[in-house]
């Protein structure tokens, strides 16, 4: 099974297990339904298997569970068999793999007899997760999980040149005696890659010429938008080639965050910030920290680069804005986790893959988790949901601390009950950096900060007018309070007509903070507390490091 010239890495990676005798069966999954631009042309996987991978093979079959089994190749040479019976090839799954397992137990009868056997046979399963889905039960499953294993390890199938392939979406969703079999080869197929978009928007122009200016930088192009699939790529052509609208620079950003949500089913929602660590208020000391980690990652001196930040504060003290103030800064997308849990069996963890697959396939990037008590899960939730919380727990915890992702992506958990979120998971070597995101200290910082966010409202406020009500400002006072209080005077002068410093004025009589006393101290606290630098936290608030002598039952 030599692979193709120009074959993609993971092609490569399965001849060499099967040349090399190591492994006869191999489980793809990840990308397994998109396109792969071979010669002139852009061909599925199924196909390239069959027609590149597998040429030199003299019989392939196929088998899914809507077409049954089909000899792809070679019906000539299994005619030979006396219980062939080609015009009634069986459609349910048993009785396909075991006119497959009777084929081949035929083969290793002749060679058993002393006849060589020359052909060299292989076997698609499409869609192996549900022949054999991870939660399926009965008879039928048990029978079906041990041809598949016994085609993998036993004789006479070990015996023979026989490969058997199995497709899946998830890893996770396919039977676990099958998928993490110690005789089987697991493959992920990856997102393609900047030089593979490149080859296919090559392919595509020679077709659909219109949807491409004629000086476009093909290879800009593809690395712009690494991260979406060729197929979804194809489409976009045709529909831009149809329409007369060329690709453009400009609009390949949108495109991207289109594509890559489309894509991910809604599992992700994709930024590109175009904000800096400018646009952030106060705080220096966390701003001169986060410079400083840009400036190693964008020179690659990755040995202080942390795998990780964590987030923490009281509700409203601008978490996600920095997260985009961040990315931004850095130059590098966002991929915030949205819902990814599913109330089938199995929907999680799968959903979580392709979140990983999307991760591994932009190169640098961010990967933002909000509420990250809520969405991590634990490692004992008891039986509740049937351990997926666990389950989902571990996936994240192995993905957060794999090393190889040091420089590639960098996970940002925003919570403001950080004691709710795993120990291990907010160690050194997972999040290596804990930041404590906190209100005003002075009553100057709360003019300082109202002042800036009123020049996002046009409310012209001066120093004088901003010194002048700076006694009346309240203290404790975070961007989300802040930006209510300003909302509520730029409505004040919008329908009383009253000048800025007047209607803010008017708006601090009665002021009363959004979120309760209580609650922002104790939201304080805990966040302070587990401050990787004390350095971040303003001397007024230093109190707060110090254990509670009663901790206030949190809302």
């Amino acid at each position: 099974m030599p692979a193709p010239h120009g074959a993609p890495a993971w092609a490569n990676e399965l001849a060499l297990a099967y040349e090399s005798g190591a492994h006869g069966q191999f489980i793809l999954y990840g990308n397994v339904h998109d396109r792969i631009a071979v010669g002139a042309q852009l061909v599925g996987l199924t196909g390239y298997l069959e027609h590149h991978l597998l040429s030199s093979f003299q019989i392939v079959l196929s088998y899914d569970l809507g077409s049954g089994l089909t000899i792809e190749r070679g019906g000539e040479l299994v005619e030979k068999w006396g219980g062939a019976d080609l015009k009634s090839l069986p459609r349910e799954p048993q009785a396909a793999l075991q006119y497959v397992s009777r084929y081949l137990r035929y083969l290793g009868n002749l060679r058993a007899l002393g006849r060589e056997v020359k052909e060299h046979v292989a076997v698609i399963l499409r869609s192996v997760d549900h022949i054999v889905p991870a939660d399926g039960v009965g008879f039928e499953h048990g029978s079906l999980t041990s041809v598949l294993r016994e085609w993998s390890s036993e004789a006479p199938f070990a015996d023979l040149p026989f490969t058997s392939i199995l497709i899946a979406d998830n890893l996770n969703d396919v039977e676990p005696l099958v998928a993490f079999s110690t005789h089987a080869s697991r493959i992920r197929v990856p997102l393609p890659d900047s030089a593979e978009i490149e080859r296919a928007l090559t392919l595509l122009r020679t077709h659909e010429a219109r949807a491409f200016t004629p000086d476009a930088n093909l290879a800009q192009i593809g690395a712009a938008l690494v991260g979406v699939t060729l197929t979804a790529l194809e489409s976009l052509v045709k529909m831009r080639d149809h329409s007369g609208q060329p690709l453009n620079s400009a609009d390949l950003t949108r495109i991207k965050k289109e594509l890559v949500e489309r894509d991910s089913a809604g599992l992700v929602e994709f930024i590109e910030s175009t904000r800096t660590l400018d646009a952030y208020h106060g705080q220096d000391a966390l701003k001169r920290w986060l410079r400083q980690d840009i400036k190693l990652w964008q020179t690659g001196d990755l040995k202080a680069l942390p795998m990780g930040y964590l987030l923490c504060g009281p509700v409203g003290t601008g978490k996600t804005f920095l997260v985009e103030c961040l990315a931004g800064e850095a130059g590098v997308p966002v991929v915030k986790l949205k819902n990814f849990r599913d109330r089938w069996v199995g929907s999680s963890e799968g959903n979580l893959e392709k979140i990983f697959r999307l991760i591994r396939a932009l190169g640098r990037c961010m990967v933002f988790i909000d509420e990250a008590d809520q969405t991590l899960g634990r490692r004992d939730s008891g039986s509740g949901d049937s351990g997926l919380s666990g389950r989902l727990y571990s996936m994240i915890a192995q993905e957060m601390s794999d090393t190889s992702n040091r420089g590639r992506v960098l996970w940002i958990l925003a919570s403001s009950r950080p004691d709710l979120i795993e120990v291990d998971l907010k160690r050194p070597g997972r999040v290596d950096v804990k930041v404590p995101l906190l209100p005003t200290s002075t009553t100057a910082e709360s003019a300082a900060l109202i002042g800036a966010l009123a020049k996002r409202y046009g409310l012209q406020l001066n120093e004088a007018d901003l010194t002048a009500l700076e006694p009346r400002m309240p203290l404790l006072l975070t961007p989300g309070a802040a930006e209510a209080l300003v909302v509520k005077a730029y409505r004040r002068v919008r329908t009383e007509y009253l000048e800025p410093r007047a209607a803010l004025d008017a708006c601090l009589v009665g002021y009363q903070n959004p979120v309760p006393a209580d609650v922002l101290e104790f939201q304080m606290r805990i966040s302070i507390r587990e401050a990787t630098d004390l350095a971040f936290v303003p001397a007024a608030f230093h109190k707060y490091a110090e254990p509670a002598t009663a901790v206030p039952i949190a809302p």
